[in-house]
């Protein structure tokens, strides 16, 4: 049914967020959406109401008057070096996917950016590599070193205008040969494509990479967000702290 802009209030806002707490995931899928994918539809909502003040079809600013969902903390999962050694040596049905997994995990970048790139925003410096490319989310423009392992990951080069990864499947299309090839190594983990880029953050952190690196290396606009790998790396520091144990005490 249509829903005018005269009918929308506090009230159904309300009723929508109750909504979406709820909602059910919908397609094949049983139980209801996660907190967090409520919480970002319901941020939709308020920038659509926001827009629709400025643009006159509403007289009042809801989205100024409407609280959002506040987000819950997730835990984020990472693969370890042993891990992604094990991936390396075991089989996949798209090898370009597990290439272009494997990339990711060494330079963070995300799915959206490895599907667009380009080699002409690969240059090569003597023995070094870098990425001049911009950012399909933030749109920010980025130079950004990567490794030897990872320029070998690209392949042979191609022609300037040639993708480096072509064929990557659509994120859509990623999750059931990803999982095969997790499955297939042994790893129990629960694996998206975007777990490679927690993981590239973790292991840098772990590794003594200061966070304000990190945050650059990712693309971060503020170091904030990156922050949320730090906790992580205090959980293991924490574990660490209890692995060495006296007789007698």
């Amino acid at each position: 049914d249509t829903l005018l802009f005269a009918k929308i209030d506090n009230r159904l806002a309300e009723e929508f967020k109750t909504f979406l707490l709820s909602a059910p995931c919908g397609g094949n899928k049983s139980g209801a959406i996660a907190h967090n994918t409520a919480a970002t539809y319901f941020s939709i909502f308020k920038a659509a109401l926001k827009q629709a003040f400025i643009d006159g079809y509403l007289t009042i600013d809801l989205s100024a008057k409407i609280k959002g969902i506040q987000e819950q903390e997730s835990r984020r999962e990472f693969l370890t070096v042993e891990e992604l050694n094990t991936l390396v040596a075991t089989p996949c049905d798209n090898p370009m996917l597990k290439n272009a997994a494997l990339f990711s995990a060494l330079t963070g970048l995300r799915h959206c950016d490895i599907q667009k790139m380009r080699w002409k925003e690969i240059q090569i410096d003597g023995e070094q590599a870098r990425l001049n490319f911009t950012q399909q989310k933030t749109k920010g423009v980025e130079y950004m070193p990567i490794s030897a392992q990872a320029l070998q990951l690209c392949g042979a080069p191609g022609k300037p205008d040639q993708l480096v990864f072509e064929d990557l499947p659509d994120p859509a299309w990623v999750s059931k040969p990803l999982k095969r090839w997790i499955e297939s190594a042994g790893i129990t983990k629960k694996i998206t494509f975007h777990l490679a880029r927690h993981t590239f953050a973790t292991l840098q952190l772990s590794s003594g990479t200061d966070i304000y690196t990190v945050s650059k290396m990712l693309g971060h606009t503020n170091v904030k967000t990156t922050q949320i790998y730090a906790k992580v790396v205090d959980e293991k520091k924490n574990k660490a702290s209890q692995a060495i144990k006296l007789e007698g005490i």
